[in-house]
């Protein structure tokens, strides 16, 4: 490996764009908190930590299980 790289010349990827779709979502501090810790101990950031597992549920075909209880 070079010391030094010139990227003066360099272009950028014109498919990175569609490689990923920045949107919005909003998750409770807990699970961002979860993710978070996951990220320290893996060294991977947090965003990507969730990504990778959103990708894997789709993957896989995943149903959530959810029953709804009444309150009391």
């Amino acid at each position: 490996m070079r010391k030094e790289y010139d990227f003066s010349k360099a272009k950028k990827n014109p498919y990175a764009r569609r490689l990923k779709r920045q949107i919005t979502l909003r998750i409770d501090e807990p699970t961002i908190e979860y993710f978070r810790s996951l990220s320290e101990a893996s060294g991977i950031r947090y965003q990507t930590l969730i990504n990778l597992y959103l990708r894997d549920c789709a993957v896989q075909r995943r149903k959530l299980s959810m029953q709804w209880q009444a309150s009391a």
